[in-house]
């Protein structure tokens, strides 16, 4: 699906549920902010979103543990879902995406080849607390189609992850 048309589902989801949505993008510098903002109406259902480009940025605005980035890498699992449980909890939303991977066309590794991405999402249980998983993918092409299969695969997993129930 495309992106304006996930973006359009996943607004006339969260309206439905009365639920909004918060993003923590690193590799993809704002574009899934970016998109859910381009709808008009998305106030509704757009609480707000953080670029963590550095991990400065994961550590200052997202409380993200600088020892994790040190010992994981920014481009982890663990370091994904503690950017979507930051967001979650630095915001007034009830459902978070974070993404972090290698865009390229440099920055790649054996272990992380570029296009490796990490997304996380989390929301709150019944009880409170924050609940979260994560998916990694591998997507080919260059920086322009790595960040656009990131935004693609982030929107299609919030969508997947909204309770089926109306609010």
């Amino acid at each position: 699906m495309m992106p304006d048309r996930l973006v359009a589902a996943l607004a006339d989801a969260l309206r439905a549920r009365g639920l909004r949505i918060v993003t923590a993008e690193s590799c993809t510098g704002g574009l899934i902010a970016g998109g859910c903002t381009e709808l008009a109406g998305s106030s509704d259902w757009f609480e707000r979103g953080f670029v963590t480009y550095s991990n400065e940025a994961k550590a200052e605005m997202l409380g993200v543990d600088a020892t994790l980035i040190a010992s994981q890498g920014a481009v982890s699992e663990p370091v994904a879902r503690a950017m979507a449980g930051g967001a979650l909890t630095r915001s007034r939303a009830d459902l978070a995406v974070a993404v972090t991977g290698v865009a390229g066309p440099g920055g790649g590794s054996a272990a992380k080849p570029v296009g490796t991405v990490w997304l996380a999402w989390a929301w709150r249980s019944a009880d409170g607390a924050v609940e979260s998983d994560a998916l990694l993918q591998r997507f080919a092409g260059d920086r322009t189609a790595v960040r656009q299969a990131t935004v693609v695969c982030a929107l299609q997993g919030l969508l997947d992850r909204l309770p089926r129930n109306a609010a």
